[in-house]
């Protein structure tokens, strides 16, 4: 998905505990770096509960609000299948629905990880060289965690046929 004059929506959701606001904060970044405008927005709700979880970027080449109107994500990542209907209408009509199957689950060796491996996917309808998606997201997590974290970013976006 480029992106030249048009403001690009995304929107990210799950539970609270799986990584989405680490998600749009990588995503953000990503999109800050290669020279967007860009504006983000987060619903907490209970999420230190396991409650639902959403985060929104927009970015383009200038960006006026950071909430996406309902109907008008370009993109939604959904980390739970639960929140796929709950979240279902933020998707605008012909956008891209982005779900756990639709990532090798089999190959997620630490859960902690899904959302890396949802961002490698997310990062596949963009762009974005993948160095710069890897090395925001190792600004965004300790060293230790490096390694499982590309790898699981790699499964994730060789999952998404362009």
């Amino acid at each position: 998905m480029g992106c030249c004059c048009n403001t690009i929506n995304v929107t990210v959701a799950g539970l609270g505990g799986q990584g989405v606001l680490k998600v749009t904060d990588i995503l953000a970044e990503v999109m800050f770096q290669a020279g967007f405008d860009v504006k983000k927005s987060e619903v907490h709700g209970m999420s230190q509960r396991g409650g639902s979880v959403s985060s929104e970027v927009r970015f383009g080449k200038k960006v006026a609000s950071p909430m996406v109107p309902e109907g008008e994500s370009d993109i939604l990542a959904v980390l739970e299948p639960t929140q796929i209907e709950t979240n279902l209408g933020k998707l605008r009509k012909g956008g891209v629905l982005i779900t756990t199957d639709d990532i090798p689950l089999d190959k997620l060796t630490n859960p902690k990880a899904l959302n890396s491996m949802m961002l490698g996917a997310l990062a596949a309808h963009f762009d974005q060289p993948d160095e710069l998606w890897i090395n925001v997201l190792k600004a965004n997590l300790p060293a230790k965690l490096h390694e499982l974290n590309v790898e699981m970013f790699n499964l994730g976006k060789n999952a998404i046929k362009r």
